[in-house]
């Protein structure tokens, strides 16, 4: 793999961000981007101002969708060191994308290194603020100017970095959810295991109507019954029953969500019963009906932690824990917030820590 370039002035004014900042509005000045060929590979990695890209207008991505992203977070600890939240889990994820979406496999060391680079280089956009982050955001689109279906031969990566608040208007307050039936997202054995934009158009519809009428966002079901639970269009979701906390089991519909596995972990080793199974909508129904849901609440690496306090489905109301976020899902909130930021232990190795660098342009 080629030397990473830089391909930018240094900095002479201070980085002043907004007292609010809202999410994925406001961009850091540089990112990374390189290409890829099968004669050379991926190649031409290099640092620089963020510039409109260049795109023919024939390009493979846009007329057929070969596209994929993640989504991670910086953060600044309360003594200045800069951390990124498992970002190895997440190229990872990257990779697993690419493979189901015919995009070459990118070295998951060189990718770490280079995401390292950038969030130290731009370390000053990275806010301090609770709840508060730096938004990592890693694309790859096939280029090719082509019009017909087949993977393309040419590709694109970059990175791109939004200082950010919370993703909900809500914040860390209970949301209102939607369970939808008059739409599908995905079906087994489709994309809806990977991170890739379609995932995110098939679910526009149904989040704008049920915005309309007044929701934060809609909780999809499996895309062949239509009475299993699957996850919400930004996040996993658990189900915290008297004796038992549920969460949809990975059956190739739903994104196998980092911060998911990160609290069915901390979950298991609070010797907590966390199982990973099929959820019919029904049950959920019967067990807030007979008192035996406690609360609902959705994870991801948006929101981390969002609680759910009214859950509709076919004009069934239901109000979880007095609409109020219940102790569990405060208690994630905390512990996760405070792990970003090294508060407490690390004792998963989940955290990189940054070491911040002056780079010579």
């Amino acid at each position: 793999m080629e030397k990473i370039q830089y391909d930018f002035k240094k900095r002479t004014h201070k980085v002043e961000l907004p007292k609010k900042l809202g999410f994925g509005k406001l961009f850091a000045d540089l990112f990374f981007e390189m290409d890829y060929t099968p004669e050379k590979g991926w190649y031409n990695p290099v640092i620089k101002r963020v510039e409109n890209l260049s795109i023919h207008p024939g390009s493979m991505f846009i007329h057929y969708g070969q596209a994929i992203f993640e989504g991670l977070k910086a953060f600044k600890t309360e003594d200045g060191r800069i951390t990124i939240f498992r970002p190895k889990a997440h190229i990872q994820r990257l990779n697993i994308s690419a493979k189901r979406i015919c995009i070459p496999q990118v070295d998951e060391e060189f990718l770490l290194q280079v995401l390292t680079e950038l969030v130290s280089i731009e370390s000053d956009w990275i806010p301090t603020n609770p709840g508060e982050s730096l938004y990592i955001r890693p694309v790859i689109y096939g280029t090719d100017p082509f019009l017909g279906v087949k993977p393309s031969s040419d590709y694109k990566l970059f990175i791109l970095l939004s200082p950010v608040g919370a993703y909900y208007p809500e914040g860390f307050k209970p949301v209102k959810i939607l369970v939808q039936d008059n739409y599908v997202r995905a079906v087994r054995k489709g994309l809806g295991e990977c991170k890739t934009p379609a995932n995110y158009a098939a679910s526009l519809l149904a989040a704008k109507e049920a915005k309309e009428k007044g929701f934060t966002q809609v909780l999809w079901l499996d895309g062949i019954e239509q009475k299993y639970i699957e996850e919400v269009g930004t996040m996993n979701i658990f189900v915290e029953f008297k004796d038992e906390i549920a969460t949809p089991k990975l059956t190739g519909s739903i994104l196998p969500g980092v911060t998911r596995r990160s609290v069915i972990q901390i979950l298991k080793d609070k010797g907590l019963n966390v199982t990973e199974r099929l959820i019919n909508v029904e049950e959920v129904v019967d067990a807030y009906n007979n008192g035996s849901l406690v609360s609902v609440f959705g994870t991801g690496t948006a929101a981390v932690i969002s609680p759910v306090g009214w859950l509709t489905y076919k004009g069934i109301e239901m109000t979880l824990n007095n609409g109020q976020p219940s102790k569990l899902a405060q208690e994630l909130f905390r512990e996760l917030n405070s792990l970003h930021i090294l508060k407490i232990e690390d004792k998963y190795d989940w955290v990189v820590e940054v070491n911040k660098e002056e780079i010579e342009v």
